[in-house]
């Protein structure tokens, strides 16, 4: 086996290799096991620098994520676009590429630049054949990198990529939850003559998502409640639900007229979250309590329930969900809210299951919901709807009983 530049045999190379994949590295936790590979990389190719890069949520950047040697770039937030520079040229091109000698053409970190890095060699990490980033290695010395070098370098990313997309989907599921706890209220305002109840369930396959409710007193004396759900899962819809969480309360305090707070909302999704899209049901209860206006922006309809009758599905008729159409015309629906009373808003991770058609779904909650407490029918619906089982989408309900 030779040092930086020299011939490397192939018991040499193996020995390499062996230190790569060594099984005692599975026990590491993520963390110390990504730690632990740049490290060896990075002496197991006599480099002074190892760094990961990974693509950012849209896809059009790279961005610092870890590094031995060279932790600057990391600390300092380092990005660069895909298709430029070093790194953005090994990601767009999902290969390898060795660079002799570095200047201020070919590679655009400034860190590099200051740690007076001469030679690096980077090569593309990939998951189920998707490039979710880059590993490369630095010398201060020029070098010339060999294939084996290369064959080392990528078994290293074959090995990090993996550990890399488990730490950053634990970070985004810990941090999409705890925005998502934050959001949403713990439990509904007390409000007279107003019995309220909600649940929120995560989905144990996709995680925490986009589902979101909430309960607010109007300047007014109306009340508003809401329930919607963001498409898609993890961080990303877990900060677009709390934007339109946020947008949906500020327009209802310049208006009473859900079908105008919609409106509202869907004007700012267009603008501003592009490529966003959410159904949700706004409702505005006056201060008498004996109705309930309803805009539904391509959402399920709720359920109602009358004092000693069945549950029913609502008739309402859904407008496009937000974010679909520019434009879209949106409507209302009055319902009347009888003493002793009720309806049940939730979102479609209670009705929908792989195993029972939707139709079959809401049949099965209007039969659940009966005329009770609010924390009883919600009690009531999730233990009819979930069968003891663990939800596979993440669930949001919402319970009012108007006081007899």
């Amino acid at each position: 086996m030779s040092g930086p530049g020299g011939e490397l045999d192939s018991a040499g190379q193996l020995h390499r290799m062996q230190q790569i994949t060594d099984t005692a590295l599975s026990r590491l936790g993520v963390e110390d096991l990504l730690t632990e590979l740049l490290v060896r990389a990075r002496a197991l190719l006599h480099a002074d620098t190892a760094t990961v890069m990974l693509i950012d949520p849209t896809g059009s950047e790279l961005m610092a994520t870890a590094a031995s040697g060279l932790e600057r770039e990391v600390y300092q937030g380092v990005r660069v676009p895909v298709g430029r520079g070093f790194a953005g040229r090994v990601a767009a091109a999902a290969a390898p590429l060795a660079i002799e000698h570095v200047d201020g053409s070919n590679v655009l970190s400034a860190a590099v630049h200051a740690e007076h890095i001469a030679s690096l060699l980077g090569v593309p990490m990939i998951t189920e054949g998707r490039v979710i980033g880059v590993l490369y290695v630095g010398t201060r010395s020029p070098r010339r990198f060999s294939v084996p070098d290369i064959e080392l370098l990528q078994l290293a990313a074959d090995r990090i990529a993996p550990a890399t997309q488990a730490r950053m989907h634990s970070l985004d599921q810990a941090a999409a939850h705890a925005l998502q706890r934050s959001l949403l209220p713990s439990r509904p305002p007390r409000i007279a003559g107003l019995d309220l109840a909600v649940r929120y369930v995560p989905g144990a396959e996709v995680g925490v998502g986009g589902d979101w409710y909430d309960v607010f007193e109007l300047p007014s004396g109306c009340i508003g409640l809401a329930v919607g759900d963001v498409a898609g899962n993890g961080l990303r819809a877990a900060v677009v639900m709390g934007r339109i969480r946020s947008a949906l309360r500020a327009y209802a305090l310049e208006t009473d007229d859900p079908a105008d707070v919609l409106t509202r909302l869907d004007r700012k999704i267009q603008r501003f979250e592009p490529g966003a899209m959410a159904t949700a049901v706004y409702a505005v209860i006056p201060p008498s309590l004996d109705a309930v206006t309803v805009s539904n922006a391509g959402h399920l309809p709720p359920v109602a329930v009358e004092p000693d009758g069945p549950g029913r599905l609502t008739t309402i008729k859904p407008n496009l969900p937000l974010g679909a159409y520019p434009d879209a015309a949106r409507g209302t629906t009055e319902l009347r809210l009888p003493r002793g009373g009720g309806l049940v808003f939730y979102t479609d991770g209670l009705v929908e299951r792989r195993d029972r058609s939707l139709p079959l779904g809401l049949a099965r909650l209007a039969a659940a919901v009966t005329c009770a407490p609010a924390e009883a029918m919600c009690t009531t619906v999730m233990a009819a709807m979930l069968d003891d089982n663990a939800p596979t989408d993440d669930i949001a309900v919402l319970a009012l009983r108007r006081s007899a």
